[in-house]
């Protein structure tokens, strides 16, 4: 069943089957003409099969493929909106060297049985700060370079020279944060322990990495920051960086709920900010992908061909990734590190295979917005997947509640349409982003 979808646009308006996010764009003063054709719904019901299929193997068949390895619950910063608890952070463990080699030799073994031939799995070293062991964490890279593609997510204050060095010449994904283009609205949120900024350290990190192709910022839109969002990518722009995320805060704890934006307000600047990106490729020919926003038109343009797994539901939690800790414990995802009761096992103790279909994980991988409370009649509930599961839980108490930014995100989906509407969806997307696929429609 069809459903109209007003996406805001002076020409034209939307049509949805939201079971198999089969959508039309139809020009205002043609909808009648187009409602009493019979061609496009004849069209569909030929294909709606293979549509709901593909979306079907998308949300429920794919299989773990990623970890976000955890080498130390630490961190050498106390940012005012950090998923993981403080007590954590400040005293927590790390792993040794030797039970680093252990646990990838285990995803080594258990990805050999389970991905295609020559596929690898993919290892992100996560936090808290992964570059506090850093030592333990290099050499494990050094051992399994050929195992795995790996990555690391860190805060950039201890990527010195060395460091970017090592991790650039064994071709790694590396991730940093930053959240304002100024000293004094970016250390408003990220600081060390004593209350100090890290701005500077950070900018100092971009510019050993500027050149290389593979590496991205994480910027956490909160009340503090959402107005500098335009500023922002105009930075982002001239220190040359590839891809950024403009992520809105996740509620996961309570402690950051203060810093919770408005969802329209926080949307108004993040659709400025996109518009400055479009704005800034047009002007220069260089493109600055804003990597979440370009997850939600690939949801929409060719949603499996999408890269992050966060906007749909089931989320990859869990499921095309998990959360590993220090001490071997394991949980769908970072997000849920810190709420004890996610724990579906230990990876030193227990088979991967069952952690993965233990009952915490199956809390978060058997979450649909079929089931979720004001999710179910939205028909854009496949483009958006009611994120986060984890903030949701810890929010309300329950898996069926829908997300705590559904205005934002709508938002942003009706964006993402005009984007359509205007023929300027390549401009929001990586080059060859489709390439390797086969066009079904």
């Amino acid at each position: 069943m069809f459903q109209y979808l007003d996406i805001g646009h002076s020409k034209y308006n939307c049509f949805i089957e939201p079971d198999t996010a089969f959508w039309a764009l139809v020009q205002q003063d043609q909808i009648e003409k187009t409602l009493s054709q019979r061609g496009i719904f004849q069209s569909f019901a030929k294909k709606s099969w293979k549509f709901k299929k593909e979306m079907d193997a998308l949300r429920f068949t794919q299989k773990l493929s990623a970890v976000y390895f955890n080498p130390t619950e630490k961190c050498n910063l106390n940012c005012s909106y950090c998923y993981l608890p403080e007590k954590m952070r400040k005293n927590g463990d790390s792993m040794s060297e030797e039970r680093i080699l252990e646990a990838l030799e285990i995803l080594k073994k258990y990805f050999k049985q389970t991905l295609p031939k020559g596929m690898l799995g993919e290892i992100v070293f996560h936090g808290a700060e992964p570059m506090l062991n850093q030592k333990a964490v290099f050499a494990a890279i050094e051992k399994y370079k050929n195992d795995f593609r790996f990555g690391i997510q860190t805060n950039a204050t201890l990527l010195d020279k060395r460091a970017v060095e090592f991790l650039t010449n064994h071709h790694m994904s590396i991730g940093i944060s930053l959240d304002a283009p100024m000293e004094g609205i970016a250390d408003l949120t990220r600081k060390n322990w004593s209350g100090q900024g890290v701005y500077k350290k950070i900018v100092d990190a971009m510019e050993r990495l500027r050149g290389y192709p593979n590496w991205s910022v994480i910027s956490t839109i909160t009340s503090k920051n959402m107005r500098y969002l335009v500023e922002l990518v105009e930075f982002f722009h001239s220190h040359e960086v590839p891809n950024c995320l403009l992520n809105v805060l996740r509620c996961t704890m309570s402690y950051s709920w203060k810093l919770k934006p408005g969802d329209h307000i926080a949307s108004k600047y993040f659709l400025a900010a996109l518009d400055r990106t479009y704005e800034l490729y047009k002007e220069t020919g260089r493109k600055l992908i804003v990597a979440n926003f370009a997850n939600i038109l690939l949801a929409i343009i060719a949603p499996t061909a999408r890269r992050l797994m966060c906007d749909i539901s089931p989320c990859g939690g869990g499921r095309c990734f998990f959360a590993l800790a220090p001490n071997g414990d394991s949980f769908p995802c970072s997000e849920f590190i810190g709420l004890p009761m996610f724990k579906g096992g230990n990876i030193f103790k227990d088979k991967l295979s069952n952690i993965l279909i233990s009952q915490p994980f199956n809390l978060v991988t058997k979450r649909k917005v079929e089931d979720v409370e004001s999710c179910q009649s939205c028909v854009i509930r496949n483009f958006c997947g009611s994120p986060c599961p984890a903030e949701v839980y810890e929010m309300s108490g329950s898996m069926r509640k829908k997300g705590a930014f559904c205005e934002f995100y709508k938002e942003q989906v009706h964006y993402a349409f005009r984007v359509i509407a205007d023929g300027k969806e390549k401009s929001y997307l990586w080059d060859h982003w489709d390439k390797g696929l086969k066009k079904s429609y």
